[in-house]
């Protein structure tokens, strides 16, 4: 009883700190720092735009005229997603703390049970289970992402008490519910292909069919076939070729992909960062160590084991995707260019935070001082997390907060100084992103989107051809991806973030304006000065200073 009330509080004192680590987010709203990169200059406008268009529900050759002409509605992805539902009813911000509280509470909800259940079962060793739950759900997921990832440990659990036959209608809803709020292609394609492979592990090892656990894990497939019919419809019905046709991820020679399968193990990857170097690395390569000279392994060491191996074979299968060896059979095989087959990998914050708490347990049944050494890393990782908050993080690298990055009233100032209805002129952005232009209204010609019209790709490099010559690196990266269709610059390189306070000059711009006036752009906002302006038959109009804004624009007018 008393370790049932101790497990009680701590759960209870866990669940504080998830709503302390989320305060900012509520408090600050609008002036909270958060991610930049595929988050602020991109999905979060992307929802507003959406919203906007009244596409919702969209046919499935609709288009949304605000971006690039006529963007295909299918970009956006499906209306049966939780996500885009909070960012329909709700303000941006309000959707994103929403968001984000639904996630880090199922993810911590997840993982407890799934330990609890399967993994750390032991009384005593609930502080295992609760605070690296609670480390998991604090972990600096891709915001977008929702519960595909952080939603896996709940998954699991509903599919191993399936497994094993004791389940009840929990288990069932919890697979039904969870593909409304997770993404089948980031996320849950490879956890359902693993647990396919369970499935087909049992059936030829201990040669147990098991209909029930191989119909829920078909039941989970349909429901998100069902939730993703525009991305369904575009792999059996292909229309026109997409900027995904271009793409070129193989690349890599031996030992570059060595290195990058162990900047991966180590260090993680953007989208699904664990921050496990400084704690979790140090104690599984100190448990594996301890499991290697053992003999007589128990049921638990043998799963710390397969958990270790799974986590090394995923870094290395991620590297080795990008392997030139590739190359040849994605240029046959256009699958295995537009779908990400390297997203195993996603599957690494499940595996890593796993056998982080079947390695403390190991380490916790060895004795008293074994126990303390564990409680001092559950508090150290838990520490390494708080100060991995985004208010911190991004307050302190100086990056704008969501208000000075949108900059509504700047943007207003100049759409009011244009004096038009935005739908009768184009816009592009140089030194800023073009999401910025796109939130606030303005129909833009640039843009940064998952996949596009080839046909628009080709016609809009026109516009920047002289300076992706200028470069080689700004022209590997647009003609081998092209997913920024951006107003590149050799001058400025990959920055797309040229603050007010900036000094830097665009002294040897070369644009084809009269490709970007046919293609109907009259304005380019750019954060930065165009000193040989009237060489690219640009005018400066007005420039644009808000105190509530991260920019200063200066507004150039296509003669």
């Amino acid at each position: 009883m008393l370790l049932l009330d101790s497990e009680n509080k701590s759960i209870k004192l866990a669940l504080c700190l998830i709503l302390l680590y989320l305060s900012p987010l509520f408090i600050l709203g609008e002036n909270a720092h958060i991610r930049v990169h595929d988050n602020l200059d991109s999905n979060i406008a992307w929802y507003k735009v959406l919203k906007n268009s009244g596409q919702l529900f969209g046919g499935i050759d609709s288009v949304i005229p605000q971006v690039i002409n006529g963007l295909p509605r299918n970009t956006f992805g499906t209306e049966f997603s939780g996500i885009e539902w909070l960012h329909h009813l709700f303000p941006s911000m309000l959707a994103y703390a929403l968001s984000q509280t639904i996630t880090r509470l199922f993810a911590f909800l997840g993982m407890y049970l799934l330990l609890k259940r399967h993994f750390v079962k032991k009384d005593v060793a609930y502080p295992i289970r609760v605070w690296v739950s609670l480390a998991f759900a604090l972990t600096p997921f891709w915001p977008s992402g929702m519960l595909s990832t952080l939603g896996m440990p709940l998954a699991l659990w509903a599919f191993m008490n399936i497994r094993e036959g004791r389940y009840s209608w929990k288990e069932w809803l919890t697979l039904i519910l969870l593909p409304l709020y997770s993404s089948f292609v980031l996320g849950f394609f490879f956890f359902l292909f693993a647990m396919g492979l369970l499935w087909l592990r049992d059936l030829l090892v201990k040669r147990k069919p098991n209909g029930v656990f191989f119909s829920s894990i078909v039941l989970m497939t349909v429901i998100y076939l069902l939730i993703e019919y525009r991305l369904v419809y575009s792999l059996v019905f292909p229309e026109a070729p997409t900027s995904r046709n271009e793409f070129v991820s193989s690349t890599l020679g031996f030992w570059h992909t060595i290195g990058l399968a162990c900047k991966n193990y180590f260090l993680g990857h953007t989208h699904v960062l664990t921050l496990h170097t400084l704690v979790i690395v140090p104690l599984s390569f100190l448990v594996i160590g301890m499991l290697w000279k053992k003999k007589d392994r128990n049921e638990t060491d043998k799963r710390y084991m397969y958990l270790f191996v799974i986590n090394i074979l995923l870094s290395v299968w991620y590297a080795f995707w990008f392997n030139k060896g590739w190359q040849p059979l994605k240029e046959r095989i256009s699958l295995l260019n537009t779908f990400n087959f390297a997203r195993f990998h996603f599957l690494r914050p499940l595996i890593i935070y796993l056998m982080y708490a079947v390695g403390a347990f190991i380490l916790w049944q060895k004795g008293k001082h074994w126990k303390s050494f564990v409680k001092i890393c559950l508090i150290v990782q838990l520490i390494v997390l708080f100060c991995a908050n985004d208010e911190i993080i991004y307050r302190v690298a100086g990056k704008p907060s969501v208000k000075q990055f949108y900059a509504t009233e700047q943007f207003k100032e100049i759409s009011d100084y244009i004096g038009k209805p935005k739908s009768s002129y184009r816009v592009a952005s140089i030194g800023i992103h073009p999401v910025i232009a796109q939130y606030n209204g303005f129909y833009t010609l640039d843009s940064y989107n998952n996949f596009y019209p080839l046909t628009y790709k080709h016609e809009f490099r026109k516009i920047i051809a002289g300076e992706l010559d200028k470069s080689p690196t700004l022209k590997k990266y647009f003609d081998q991806w092209g997913g920024r269709c951006y107003l590149f610059v050799a001058e400025l390189g990959k920055h797309y973030e040229f603050k007010k306070d900036s000094k830097v000059k665009i002294h040897h711009l070369q644009l084809n304006t009269n490709v970007f006036k046919q293609m109907g752009g009259e304005y380019i906002f750019s954060a930065v000065p165009i000193m040989n302006a009237n060489e690219n038959n640009l005018e400066l109009q007005k420039t644009f200073i808000q105190k509530d804004s991260a920019w200063k624009i200066y507004l150039y007018h296509v003669k």
